[in-house]
């Protein structure tokens, strides 16, 4: 059973900055491309940001990019965002996922709600004005 926690969610002004950390447990955390999701109210889930199995490899939303950043570290089978000059807009739960279905490259990543097999709860992010 693979199981994602997501963390370091909260309220902030705007301008601010935030650092969600996502722990995987239950298999080999290197093997997993890693995505980050944000849903607004009212709104679909949106792609934020994603990571190669390896870390060599990031993509960004044209809206986040610039002022987010993916990461990982396989040793501590964790995944974070740093996100920095934080905007209103930016408002929304923010989910981690993970892929876990056969991958051969270590180099891929997946932008596609559909791309990904396991999810988190989500944690809240609130930017205020």
């Amino acid at each position: 059973q693979v199981q994602l926690v997501e963390s370091g969610g909260g309220l902030v002004q705007a301008g601010g900055s935030l650092r969600l950390s996502c722990v995987v447990s239950g298999r080999t955390f290197s093997n997993y491309p890693m995505g980050w999701f944000r849903q607004g109210p009212g709104k679909e889930r949106e792609f934020v940001a994603a990571i190669s199995r390896n870390g060599f490899n990031t993509y960004h939303a044209d809206s986040v990019k610039g002022r987010f950043a993916i990461s990982r570290d396989n040793a501590k089978n964790t995944g974070y965002l740093q996100m920095n000059s934080l905007k209103p807009e930016d408002t929304a739960v923010y989910y981690c996922a993970a892929r876990g279905r056969t991958d051969y490259s270590v180099s891929f990543y997946y932008i596609g709600v559909a791309e990904y097999d396991y999810w988190g709860q989500g944690t809240q992010v609130t930017v205020s004005s």
